[in-house]
């Protein structure tokens, strides 16, 4: 009979420690104000960013990255548009929500002949009748970037992210690349 009421309290404890573990990491939200955010790129981000203008200039296609590391107050900010601010939705990502507030993610757009940032996904600037847009985004992805535009929910074109196979919630838990 001893041993009858050791499995069952074992059971139970055993109940009680998975519970925990399953409300801690996947029910109960993070206290976003306590994160640890890195402040700049990702050293594999940065170097696949340099490593990215310089491959699509070899073709003819200059770019600009027009966003890299995101600070939580740029987030917010960025996420009041369309909503609490004027302008239209360009994010669903709150601070501490995006890939850019962890150094893992950046936006690009095409530089026209003329000079002035594009975000013209049919432009064929470098004249090989395939959209430029594209070609930077198959160099991207050689590189290990993940693109926004592949998302099945918000397409998201300019957006590049490498997320070494972490999630947001896990970013917000501590873990790091």
């Amino acid at each position: 009979m001893k041993r009858f009421k050791f499995k069952n309290a074992f059971t139970l404890l055993l109940f009680i420690v998975i519970a925990y573990l399953l409300y801690y990491n996947y029910i109960k939200e993070p206290d976003l104000s306590k994160i640890n955010y890195p402040t700049e790129l990702h050293p594999k981000v940065l170097d696949g960013r340099d490593q990215l203008i310089q491959k699509t200039s070899q073709i003819g296609i200059p770019i600009k990255i027009t966003e890299g590391f995101r600070s939580v107050g740029d987030q917010d900010a960025l996420y009041a548009q369309g909503r609490t601010v004027d302008g239209d939705i360009v994010t669903h990502a709150r601070g501490g929500e995006s890939f850019h507030n962890f150094g893992l993610a950046l936006d690009f757009a095409l530089i026209a002949k003329d000079g002035n940032i594009i975000w013209d996904m049919e432009y064929d600037g470098n004249g090989n009748a395939k959209a430029d847009w594209m070609e930077v985004v198959n160099i991207a992805k050689d590189l290990g970037f993940e693109w926004g535009g592949d998302w099945a929910d918000f397409k998201d074109y300019p957006h590049l992210e490498m997320n070494f196979g972490l999630s947001i919630r896990e970013l917000q838990r501590g873990k790091r690349p």
